[in-house]
């Protein structure tokens, strides 16, 4: 997944609002948001080539989202997948805290990444990127993209203010929310200079919404959690012309305890 926009305790009825745009290769097998056989209160995608996810929420409220950190000085193939980070977190009953103390002792085994974990009260946030320790991430709304929390790449500022404005009208659906990342608009030129960057691709990967033919936006997903304990998750399929493939939306009340 390469992109998110998220509100973390800025709305009194919606404690938690996820728009999040999963890029990957065309080629990569993948099967959509569903509840798994092996764990019966996990919602989310699954890698089908190494069997993790990108983004998932359980039915006690448990969620976790990872993007990859570009390193381009981090090549070489990581001992272990990425995509097993969100899974553990979502399959297991570890605080926040304590799963990313735990996983910081081991997180150079992985490729560069970016998690999320937590639920609609409490939300962390970590990077094998840098020394930095688990953050716990007070209020606010935030973009994470594949570099640190917030950085100020146009696609993240982009879905940043486009989510302030769904919630200072109100406007919450599924529909709305996706319009936060839906942009297919590149950076320009200047924007992406001011950024360093100069690559043959990087025009493309600019947009929130990315289309070309081997790489691109496979799939869009919202999610809200609100104060009542409702979790709505709505996930839309793409292809390699960018074009819409299915839709899948789950609605379910959190489970305590």
């Amino acid at each position: 997944m390469c992109l998110l926009v998220f509100a973390h305790q800025a709305n009194a009825r919606h404690p938690l609002l996820v728009a999040a745009n999963r890029d990957e290769f065309h080629a990569r097998p993948t099967a959509a948001s569903q509840f798994w056989d092996e764990h019966p209160g996990l919602l989310a995608g699954r890698d089908l080539e190494q069997g993790g996810t990108w983004m998932g929420v359980t039915r006690s409220g448990r969620f976790a989202a990872i993007t990859n950190y570009r390193d381009p000085s981090r090549t070489a193939p990581a001992p272990r997948s990425r995509g097993e980070i969100p899974l553990h977190y979502l399959a297991g009953s570890m605080t926040p805290a304590s799963y990313l103390q735990q996983l910081a002792q081991h997180a150079q085994a992985y490729a560069g990444f970016n998690v999320l974990v937590g639920d609609a009260d409490s939300l962390w946030y970590f990077t094998n990127s840098d020394t930095q320790q688990p953050l716990c991430l007070p209020p606010g709304i935030y973009g994470l993209s594949n570099a640190r929390l917030d950085t100020p790449w146009p696609k993240v500022t982009q879905g940043k203010a486009r989510l302030q404005a769904l919630l200072d009208s109100d406007t919450l659906s599924h529909g709305a929310l996706s319009t936060a990342v839906d942009s297919r608009q590149q950076a320009s030129p200047q924007q992406l200079g001011a950024l360093g960057h100069s690559a043959s691709m990087e025009p493309v990967l600019s947009a929130q919404f990315i289309v070309t033919p081997a790489y691109g936006t496979r799939s869009s997903t919202t999610l809200k959690i609100d104060a009542d304990g409702e979790i709505a998750w709505r996930e839309q399929s793409f292809d390699r012309l960018g074009m819409a493939q299915g839709e899948r939306e789950f609605v379910f009340q959190r489970q305590i305890g």
